[in-house]
């Protein structure tokens, strides 16, 4: 019996395990958290029809997932920086082909359809290396070891098992966002009147506040700056008051509607880096070994594709695995096959929204976007 070890409890690694144990396969996932609470696993997901919803049906939890998005969470507004109101627009009946939902919420739906065992939290992988006679070792940070005859790297953007297979490294997008929260909309309701219950884009100068509504505010002040950017400004993002002051004085000629919500936002404020892989990133086929999700393919999310694609490769692995049986190889090769076109074209995509997001113009593209698609243009998302 192949022994199949997952490195990663993301989206990706979780749906190769749950349709494998549907399938009657047995794997192990290798997961660095102690624990499903030990971080925040970020804010809401659009679920594209195609990719995560196939890959959810295929799990068998399509049903349960419905009942736990959010109503009218695919709404979108586009406003300038003056808060002026350009798009404000969402599906008839409030619910379309993209439903929305929290990023842990649907963790915790895959966790929970895993045997009890599946995961080995604490498992936090400091090298792999191939053996001699076929499969590979992992070391954990513990000192543990474990042997494997199938490695699946499910271990997102900074993946260890990438190294296997490619020397690529994710590069700089030259976006940085700072992640800002308000727990309690109910407590600001101007605040999430102008946010509204869906996805907002306010664009301008470079600069966007991005993010989601309804029963929390999610949103990510993002900017063009330079790659050191989040350490030369000289700020100690963990003080609350001098980062809120920071943040502020990125956006000093923007409406004070739209500035509101980092003046009351909660007390933790997270600056974070984009980084992605070359768009076209592939590998020759190493025995023994793939990648899955941000592993393979990590990219900008202006395309709205990186949690889709990731549940779309745990899915299509997992099936190829069931397909080829015995045979792993094939299954590998096969699923790489459809894997690396179908990400390059996401990659390229995104790219392209970035553009589209972070200009001189901006929201002028974007909003030319959204009436292309009201009008019934086939355009790829740029919703994060």
């Amino acid at each position: 019996m192949t022994t199949i070890a997952i490195v990663g409890a993301g989206l990706s690694g979780l749906v190769l395990a749950r349709i494998l144990q549907n399938h009657g396969i047995a794997s192990t996932v290798h997961e660095s958290d102690i624990s499903r609470t030990a971080r925040r696993q970020g804010g809401s997901l659009d679920i594209h029809e195609e990719s995560g919803q196939f890959a959810l049906r295929e799990a068998g939890l399509h049903e349960e997932f419905r009942r736990r998005t959010h109503p009218q969470g695919e709404h979108v507004r586009v406003l300038d920086k003056a808060a002026h109101v350009l798009v404000d627009a969402g599906p008839q009946g409030g619910t379309g082909g993209r439903p929305e939902i929290d990023r842990t919420a649907l963790r915790d739906l895959l966790l929970d359809s895993l045997e009890p065992g599946r995961i080995r939290w604490g498992h936090k992988v400091t090298a792999v290396a191939p053996l001699p006679g076929g499969g590979h070792e992992l070391t954990f940070a513990d000192g543990t070891r474990a042997v494997a005859d199938l490695l699946i790297g499910a271990d997102g953007t900074w993946s260890k098992v990438r190294r296997l297979v490619s020397p690529a490294t994710p590069q700089y997008s030259g976006i940085s966002h700072v992640e800002i929260t308000i727990s309690d909309p109910a407590a600001h309701p101007r605040l999430a009147a102008l946010v509204g219950p869906g996805m907002i884009f306010a664009l301008s100068d470079n600069k966007a506040f991005l993010g989601h509504g309804g029963s929390r505010i999610e949103i990510g002040v993002s900017l063009r700056v330079p790659e050191d950017w989040v350490r030369t400004i000289g700020v100690d993002w963990s003080d609350t008051a001098a980062a809120r002051s920071a943040l502020l004085a990125q956006v000093a000629d923007w409406s004070t509607e739209l500035t509101g919500l980092i003046r009351h936002c909660d007390d933790t404020i997270t600056p974070r880096q984009i980084f992605a892989l070359p768009a076209g990133h592939r590998w020759a086929r190493v025995p023994g070994v793939t990648l899955v999700g941000d592993a393979a393919h990590v990219m900008a999310p202006y395309a709205g594709e990186g949690a889709n694609l990731a549940m779309l490769d745990g899915a299509e692995l997992a099936l190829a695995l069931v397909e080829h049986g015995d045979d792993v190889e094939s299954a590998l090769a096969a699923y790489e096959e459809a894997m690396f076109p179908r990400a390059q074209a996401a990659a390229e995509d995104s790219a392209q929204s970035l553009e589209a997001i972070f200009n001189a113009d901006a929201p002028r593209d974007l909003v030319a976007f959204f009436a292309g698609m009201a009008a019934g243009a086939a355009a790829p998302s740029p919703l994060p």
